[in-house]
């Protein structure tokens, strides 16, 4: 038998070991003078017991039993609890706090020790026992038998507890409800042992879409439920609900037969839809019986609003896919002046999508062509297009004008920019520091190997580099310092309004100030009235741009207005 003895008292101790020495018990003992010493030795060993005394320094014997305890059950021992106080109320302590023996020092014997040895661990192998079969009785109570999944009780014990967290957090949460189409088709027509198997197989392709800190469950035959928690929008929980219907598109192999499956999906959020369980299990419900009224294999949001923001978003996904190969985009470019003698330095190019008779901003699909990852085949059209008509204008006008292009976060993390952009430079025969590239924070914000090849890349080119947004961002300054960055753009929204708008003033006047220093260009957006214009031409502002001199323009525009003049 392997004991700790953890007794701070050296003649206590001695009495102890010479003790069980008397005895026909086998035993090694280690010996500790602390509780931390204690733990630490029972950290690094295996023990079948530990002989404590109640009244150590620093921290008590109770307080060692605690920390035991709060081991999983599998790593921990049997405790003898030894002191030489007489307190019946300390011996129950002891007792409560997860000891399985109370000794008293006074009367400690070869036959009361050994006894106590033996009571103590035969009583924890009782209590591991006890504890491993609750263990089991539990799991099979929370478990549902067929999928292995988290059922009906544990997940509404779970959705309870999450709801109180995220309120506390101030947190988005949203519950996800889903069951089969036509599913009693299935068992009536292959019989039940093929729909278990689907099932089965249904969750295991579910469980690929998802990240593994969700809790999935199986409410009971073919309905499940899915609970996202710390959610910043609606929007995530409608994405995650559609990968997981877009995986059940390819049909199951079930004993050499394919079947076609398909979900209905209803969603509800908390707080937006309700604060309890119960409401958000209602809601939830509507909506997935919504979606079936759809037609099946729908996924609905409980709020029209949210509903039809999120199928406006699916219908903007899928016409992205097909924008480029039906020539939709269109650049339209805004004039970069020189606010002392009016001449066009250059311009900035901006893309517009053109439906039909409906011109859509960049505010209206930018953000999904980025999560879609579209973003990088429509970034190189604009590149290609951008480039191609700075070499049409300069060769007319004979003239060195320069073009900004836009580049995101994710076409900085495509180490096919640097080489797709040397060849359309190449192509269309544009020197490189007749382009610059504006990269906002959030694009430098992701600062991987990736994304710091690209830059250097695009530097090596002779590109200009430009920090678009200057002045709004919380590490706009440190941007400055870690990338080889050539121009500054000033926010349009710090733009002062008129004279009396002090503030803005002073705070151009001091990032105009640093640029300078630095020996860095200055762009300033959003200028709109003289005012403005004057206050740039005071501050030394190289170029400016804005409403004032021209609002973004079709290309045919900007040439009749600005180029052919």
């Amino acid at each position: 038998m392997n004991i700790l003895l953890v007794d701070d008292d050296q003649v206590d101790r001695a009495l102890v070991i010479r003790t069980l020495k008397k005895s026909d018990l086998s035993t090694r003992i280690s010996e500790a003078v602390t509780v931390d010493q204690g733990l630490d030795m029972y950290a690094s060993d295996s023990y079948d017991l530990v002989l404590l005394d109640y009244r150590l320094p620093q921290r008590n014997g109770i307080e060692m039993i605690v920390e035991l305890r709060n081991e999983p059950k599998e790593n921990s021992t049997a405790i003898v609890m030894m002191s030489s106080s007489e307190d019946e109320a300390l011996s129950l302590e002891c007792i409560r706090a997860g000891a399985q023996d109370f000794l008293l020092k006074s009367e400690i014997t070869e036959a009361r020790l050994k006894r106590a040895l033996l009571h103590a661990s035969t009583r924890f192998e009782l209590e591991k026992k006890l504890y491993q079969t609750y263990q089991k009785v539990k799991s099979l109570a929370e478990t549902d038998s067929l999928t292995g999944l988290p059922n009906r009780y544990f997940f509404e014990e779970s959705l309870k507890r999450a709801i109180v967290l995220s309120m506390r957090n101030k947190h988005k949460l949203a519950l996800l409800l889903f069951d089969l189409d036509n599913f009693k088709l299935v068992n009536d027509t292959f019989g039940h042992d093929t729909g278990d198997v689907l099932l089965k197989k249904v969750v295991s392709r579910a469980k690929s879409c998802l990240r593994g800190n969700e809790i999935f469950a199986r409410l009971g035959g073919d309905e499940f439920a899915i609970l996202l928690s710390d959610l910043d929008t609606e929007e995530q929980a409608g994405q995650v609900a559609r990968r997981i219907v877009s995986v059940l598109h390819k049909p199951f192999e079930i004993a050499a037969t394919a079947i076609q499956t398909t979900l209905s999906v209803g969603i509800a959020l908390n707080p937006e839809n309700g604060c309890s369980s119960e409401e958000l299990v209602k809601y939830a419900d509507i909506a997935m019986y919504r979606a079936k009224k759809l037609g099946r294999n729908q996924v609905c949001f409980f709020e029209e609003e949210m509903q039809q923001k999120f199928y406006n978003r699916i219908k903007i996904e899928a016409e992205l896919r097909e924008a480029i190969d039906k020539n939709q985009f269109r650049l339209h470019y805004q004039p970069i002046v020189n606010p002392e003698d009016k001449s066009v330095k250059g311009f900035e190019a901006l893309i517009r999508w053109q439906v039909e008779n409906e011109l859509r901003g960049p505010d209206q699909f930018i953000e999904i062509a980025e999560e879609t990852q579209q973003i990088v085949s429509i970034g190189f059209w604009v590149i290609e297009e951008a480039i191609s008509t700075l070499a049409k204008w300069n060769a007319t006008s004979n003239g060195s004008l320069t073009m900004a292009i836009n580049v995101s976060a994710h076409q900085l993390s495509d180490n096919g920019l640097v080489e797709f952009l040397t060849d359309c430079l190449d192509r269309y025969n544009v020197p490189a520091e007749l382009i610059d590239i504006e990269l906002t924070e959030t694009a430098l914000f992701k600062d991987t190997p990736e994304t710091h090849n690209v830059m250097v890349g695009l530097s090596a080119l002779n590109c200009r580099l430009s920090l678009d947004d200057f002045g709004t961002g919380f590490s706009s300054i440190a941007h400055l310092r870690n990338y080889p960055i050539s121009v500054v753009k000033i926010d349009k929204s710090l733009m002062p309004e008129n004279i009396d708008d002090s503030k803005n003033i002073a705070l151009i006047e001091g990032l105009v100030s640093m640029a300078s220093i630095l020996g860095l260009d200055v762009v300033a957006e959003g200028v709109e009235t003289e005012h403005q214009v004057l206050l740039c031409q005071q501050l030394n502002i190289r170029y400016v741009q804005g409403y004032y001199f021209s609002k973004p323009l079709p290309r045919q525009d900007i040439e009749k207005n600005f180029l052919m003049r």
